[in-house]
C-alpha cells in the first residue's frame, strides 16, 4: 500500500511536474500580466498543466520557453474572450489587485510591470500587441521566442512591439518612485482624507489627478473617470458624506506599491492604489468590487525569472 510519502516521492521524481512547479510563479506573471485577473490566470495555469503533461518531453529543449509558450496562448485565448466580456461590465474596469511582499516592490522592473496604471494602460491594447509587449518588455523574451508564442513572424512580431511600446509609453507613468516616497504621499493622503482635511487633500493630489473606481455592478462606484483636484476632492469627500461612516485607511502593498485598504465604520470595503509621480498623486484606483478582493488575505508571489 503506498504511504502519502510514496506518492510525494514520486511527484518530485516527475521531472514535468518538478519543471512546472519551478516556473509556477512565472507562469502566473505573465497570464496575470496579460489577463489583469487572478482568478482567470490559475485557469490559465490549469490549461497550461494539462497541455504539459502530454508533452513528449524529449522534444524540449527548454522547459521554461516552452511552458511561457503555451501560457501566453492560452492567455491570448481567454483574454480574446475576455476583452468581448469587458464590454458590458458595469462602470469601470480594473486589475484585480494582489498583495505583494517587499521583495516586489525592490524589483523595480517587476513593481513597474504589475503596477495598476501600467495594467490600465495595457488594457488598451489589442490582445496580440499586449501579449507581445508583456513578453519583450517585462519578460525580455527574443522576437523569435514571442513568434513561436503568439503565432506571428519575427519580424510582424518586431512591427507589433514597437507599435505596442509607442503607445504604451505615451500613456504610461513618466516616472518611477520609490517605495518609501510612494509611502509617505499615500500616507498624507490618508491623514487627509480620514481627518475631511481638503486643504490637505489639495496639497497631495496633482491638479490633473484622475480617479478611477471599480464596482462591479455589485458596490457604488464613481461610472466614469473622475479628472482634476478640484473634482477628484468633491467626488471622494461627497461620497463619504452620502455614506455617513467614518473612513480609515490601513497601509498595505498590492501589486509592488504602497496601497491603502480602506474601511468604513471599521468594515473592509476595498482597495485604493495610487500613481505618484513628483511627489503628488497623479492616479487613484479604487476596487470596491468583492469579487476582486479575494487574494489579500496572503501573499502572491510574482517574479520575472
Amino acid at each position: 500500500m503506498r504511504t502519502v510519502e510514496d506518492t510525494g516521492r514520486e511527484r518530485r521524481a516527475d521531472p514535468a511536474t518538478e519543471d512546472f512547479v519551478s516556473h509556477r510563479n512565472l507562469l502566473f506573471t505573465v497570464a496575470y500580466e496579460m489577463l489583469g485577473s487572478a482568478a482567470d490566470a490559475e485557469d490559465v495555469l490549469q490549461e497550461t498543466w494539462l497541455r504539459w503533461a502530454e508533452v513528449d518531453r524529449e522534444q524540449v529543449r527548454e522547459p521554461r520557453a516552452y511552458l511561457v509558450r503555451i501560457t501566453t496562448r492560452q492567455a491570448l485565448n481567454r483574454l480574446r474572450t475576455l476583452k468581448r466580456r469587458r464590454e458590458s461590465y458595469v462602470g469601470n474596469w480594473l486589475p484585480e489587485p494582489l498583495l505583494t511582499s517587499p521583495d516586489v516592490a525592490e524589483d523595480v522592473e517587476l513593481a513597474e510591470s504589475v503596477s495598476m496604471a501600467l495594467m490600465l494602460v495595457l488594457e488598451t491594447l489589442s490582445p496580440t500587441e499586449r501579449a507581445v509587449f508583456v513578453l519583450r518588455e517585462a519578460f525580455g523574451l527574443g522576437y523569435d521566442e514571442i513568434a513561436a508564442a503568439v503565432g506571428k513572424t519575427s519580424a510582424a512580431v518586431r512591427q507589433i512591439s514597437h507599435r505596442a511600446r509607442r503607445h504604451v509609453d505615451a500613456r504610461r507613468p513618466r516616472e518611477t518612485v520609490a517605495p518609501d516616497q510612494g509611502r509617505a504621499v499615500l500616507d498624507s493622503f490618508r491623514r487627509a482624507f480620514e481627518t475631511g482635511d481638503l486643504q490637505g487633500l489639495m496639497d497631495v493630489l496633482a491638479p490633473d489627478v484622475v480617479l478611477v473606481g471599480d464596482g462591479g455592478g455589485i458596490k457604488r462606484a464613481v461610472p466614469n473617470a473622475i479628472v482634476g483636484a478640484d473634482r477628484v476632492v468633491r467626488a471622494t469627500m461627497g461620497g463619504l458624506r452620502k455614506v455617513g461612516s467614518a473612513v480609515t485607511g490601513r497601509a498595505t502593498m498590492v501589486n509592488g506599491h504602497p496601497a491603502l485598504a480602506i474601511h468604513l465604520d471599521g468594515e473592509f470595503d476595498g482597495i485604493m492604489a495610487a500613481r505618484v509621480e513628483g511627489g503628488l498623486i497623479t492616479g487613484l484606483y479604487y476596487v470596491r468590487n468583492p469579487e476582486k478582493l479575494t487574494r489579500l488575505d496572503s501573499e502572491t508571489p510574482l517574479t520575472l525569472r
